[in-house]
């Protein structure tokens, strides 16, 4: 299984309790993120997490450290964005993502932000943390 992880696994994983256990289990068994989840996890670790940028530099570092590199955003990824944004009715961040995960030939991809068990071209869509308790 090839897996793309969505930014979601990377803020959990910086959680103690059992989100973070699982995001970080799931990142040590390495797969591909992009760098448009560095991004929003950069955003997010920043605003919500209340992190300096000494921390969110080693937080990316630690999560590169286990992950394929980074795949760049492109123009062909934001024409595949829009194109899959068009055709299933989701938000282009989102469908951005999946662009990513599909055209990196990845099989799953772990997120919490879309539906769970949907199939997309080959990619399967994960909620690793349905039914878990947060």
């Amino acid at each position: 299984m090839s897996a793309f992880f969505d930014t979601n696994i990377l803020v959990y994983a910086q959680e103690t309790g059992g989100r973070g256990e699982r995001a970080r289990a799931l990142l040590e068994r390495g797969g591909v993120l992009s760098v448009q989840v560095l991004n929003e996890f950069a955003v997010v670790a920043r605003r919500k997490l209340g992190r300096d940028w000494e921390e969110i530099g080693a937080a990316i570092e630690d999560a590169l450290a286990l992950v394929e590199p980074p795949l760049p955003l492109t123009a062909e990824l934001h024409v595949a964005a829009r194109v899959i944004a068009g055709d299933h009715g989701i938000a282009f961040y989102d469908a951005l993502i999946l662009a990513a995960a599909l055209e990196a030939g990845c099989d799953t991809l772990f997120t919490e932000d879309l539906q769970d068990g949907r199939d997309l071209g080959g990619l399967k869509i994960v909620n690793p943390f349905a039914g878990a308790a947060a």
